[in-house]
């Protein structure tokens, strides 16, 4: 069988339009809410969450592809491209996803852009020209087993790669009446289908639907889709391989709509958070030492989840360096505060925080 971009009809994906039409209604719903809210925040509040879901995308994007970044260092790095704090000379792989997320962040409204993708591209591999590959050898998806090896893919050869994205950034600056789920879906599927370059194709090709959310909305969305796919990972690659050998992409879509939605609801989960922990250091602001303001700090640092299976008196130890009779009588303090909950009792006690 051939793959897609062999067909003939390539590269006119198709799909059923009534399989996705309430869920980008439920899109738009969520974009309305999610804005009244943010318009009764301050704008502290407000940097701190686009800091929070540009790192979660830069971090959850790198790590689909098996790289690990470090997130004070990929936030600070975001702070310093917003200018919310003074720049510094960083070199690291989080300065580079920094960059990039902030380049798309900022620059939504312009026309996708051969120049542009390599822009992001360089940003991410700053040995790298940013160039689409050249080499000779098929761009092939493989998995390598003891005892065989599976070609799940082959991408068209690197002397078309050009002309092939010519072709998608006409596609992708002409396609803004279609529904923006779709566009965002499709845009993702094709881009990935052509695999431009050496590396960073599935980085750069989840950065193309923030942009196209953004476009969609008219204004910069925060949503960490790369979250979502992280935590679903089998099945995006699962519906991903499904697209490899046909143009018909209903089942993508659909998935693909359904990850969008989950990423909106996580981000509004954050945005509370957020919220309400602005509302906890204020109030306790003068009535907490440094080493309980520290461990609060680390606490929500994990985000809405909190500590896996709550914090215990040795991560205190652990994060304020203290010894442990210091450490029981700074968590009694804060359990009276009504800033923790404890549960537990003796080894298993453990704390959580009051939200």
């Amino acid at each position: 069988m051939r793959w897609n971009w062999e067909l003939s009809d390539w590269p006119k994906f198709s799909y059923d339009p009534l399989k996705v039409s309430e869920k980008e209604r439920q899109f738009l719903l969520q974009i309305g809410s999610a804005s009244a809210f943010l318009k009764n925040i301050e704008k502290p509040e407000y940097h701190r969450l686009v800091v929070e879901i540009l790192s979660s995308e830069g971090l959850e994007s790198s790590k689909i592809e098996g790289e690990i970044l470090d997130r004070e260092s990929l936030q600070s790095s975001i702070k310093q491209q917003f200018g919310i704090q003074p720049r510094k000379k960083e070199d690291g792989k989080e300065a580079g996803m920094a960059k990039l997320l902030c380049d798309v962040y900022e620059s939504f409204t312009q026309p996708l852009s051969h120049e542009m993708l390599w822009r992001w591209h360089a940003a991410l591999f700053k040995d790298e020209s940013g160039k689409y590959r050249t080499h000779v050898e098929p761009m092939q998806i493989v998995s390598n087993r003891a005892d065989s090896t599976k070609v799940f893919f082959e991408a068209p050869p690197s002397k078309k790669v050009h002309a092939e994205m010519s072709d998608f950034i006409e596609w992708f600056n002409s396609s803004e009446s279609l529904p923006i789920l779709v566009r965002a879906a499709i845009a993702h599927v094709y881009f990935e289908c052509i695999h431009p370059f050496e590396d960073g194709n599935g980085r750069i090709g989840r950065i193309l639907v923030e942009k196209v959310l953004s476009q969609g909305v008219e204004r910069p969305v925060l949503i960490a889709v790369s979250k979502i796919l992280e935590k679903r990972r089998k099945e995006y690659y699962a519906a991903l391989e499904r697209c490899n050998r046909t143009l018909e992409v209903t089942s993508w879509l659909v998935f693909f709509a359904e990850v969008i939605l989950q990423a909106q609801e996580e981000t509004m989960t954050l945005l509370n958070f957020l919220i309400k922990k602005s509302k906890i250091l204020t109030s306790l602001s003068g009535k907490i030492n440094a080493r309980q303001e520290k461990v609060i700090l680390r606490m929500f640092a994990e985000g809405p989840a909190g500590f896996k299976g709550g914090l215990s008196a040795e991560n205190y130890i652990a994060i304020a360096k203290t010894s442990r009779a210091t450490a029981t009588r700074d968590l009694n303090e804060l359990v009276l505060l009504g800033v923790l909950v404890k549960t537990g009792e003796l080894r298993h006690t453990r704390y959580q925080l009051k939200i």
